[in-house]
Parts: C-alpha cells; structure tokens; sequence
C-alpha cells in the first residue's frame, strides 16, 4: 500500500463503497487492503501481557530493598 490513507486506498478501488458498506474498514477488508490476524487469546490477556514486566518490577524491588515476594499479600 502507497502513503495514501485507507479511506483514499478504498476509493481508488471503489469510488462509491460507501453505497455498499457501514465502514471504511469493511470495504477495505473485503477488497483485500487490510487483513485480520488470528491470535492466541491469551496475549489478548493483559495480566499476561505484562506479567513479564510485573515480575521485572518485583525482582527489581526486592534487590533493592528487600522483602518477601508477595508484597501486597494480594495472591
């Protein structure tokens, strides 16, 4: 795709898409500009997401002041 925006993209290809679809986003899909991406449902999960960075934070606090790991005694 060139550096024209979505909207300009679909109307190259269908001046009148708006006759035949709810959103720019439909009619770009349908004609191929953009794609939809299946994912694990689990990276969708932002306590997974960021558990890597929760447990960088928890490290980095117990090496700096000490402590137990479960600091808030919330788990």
């Amino acid at each position: 795709m060139s550096r024209d925006s979505l909207r300009d993209e679909v109307e190259k290809r269908l001046p009148n898409w708006r006759s035949w679809y709810p959103s720019v986003f439909h009619a770009a899909e349908d004609l191929g500009i953009i794609r939809a991406q299946v994912c694990d449902p689990n990276s969708l999960n932002l306590s997974n997401r960021h558990s890597g960075i929760q447990n960088q934070a928890r490290e980095a606090h117990r090496e700096q002041w000490g402590g137990h790991e479960n600091l808030n005694r919330d788990k």
